[in-house]
């Protein structure tokens, strides 16, 4: 990914903080000769050595699974807020543009099995489930429901590398900063207001 000095971010807390919160990203590998991506959650934890992992699964039907063991090279894509910026919110002419954090993760993968697989989607599960009025757990489902993990491919990441761009006009000067933080929350639009609330986060 190509990242400007001013906006790469090489803060690991907040990357990992960042991943843990926007965990909906898109896994992409080379299968069958051609690119292949999917939607999927994506979610980071430690393996037994120590190491940073992304830990997921697909369907069997999905046939992306199959390039994994040809090719365990993969790169999986988070995004974060994201807002237009338009040049009439400086005091100068200017060009438009877009402001937005986005984090790459390159790995390799492996197809996980047996327990491990369960263990992963009890800790998904658990994830999502924490704030539920009537949380559901996977130890409490029938074998009958449980018979449909079947149905997956289940696998672990281990990061090998981590690119991280975080666009917050850092490059304006005080008074546009702020300018653009304003108009921002004038959208009243969710993604511009999120874009608004990072760039006040940023120090100046």
């Amino acid at each position: 990914m190509y990242i400007p000095d001013i906006y790469k971010n090489e803060n690991k807390e907040e990357i990992n903080t960042f991943l843990k919160e926007n965990s909906f990203g898109i896994l992409i590998n080379q299968t069958e000769g051609k690119l292949w991506a999917t939607h999927i959650p994506l979610e980071l934890d430690t393996n037994k050595d120590g190491k940073a992992i992304l830990q997921g699964h697909i369907s069997k039907e999905n046939p992306q699974w199959k390039g994994f063991v040809d090719n365990d090279e993969v790169l999986a894509v988070f995004s974060g807020p994201h807002s237009y910026i338009s040049p009439s919110w400086y005091d100068h002419e200017n060009v438009p543009t877009w402001n937005y954090i986005a984090v790459h993760v390159y790995g390799k993968i492996k197809i996980i099995e047996g327990e491990a697989v369960i263990e992963s989607l009890k800790k998904l599960v658990d994830k999502y489930e924490k704030n539920s009025e009537n949380p559901v757990r996977i130890e409490d489902l029938s074998e009958e429901t449980m018979m449909q993990a079947r149905g997956i491919v289940a696998f672990e990441i281990e990061i090998t590398s981590i690119e991280a761009t975080k666009k917050m006009s850092q490059n304006r000067d005080d008074k546009n900063y702020k300018n653009i933080i304003t108009e921002l929350e004038k959208t009243q639009k969710n993604q511009s207001i999120a874009v608004a609330n990072e760039m006040k986060k940023c120090p100046r």
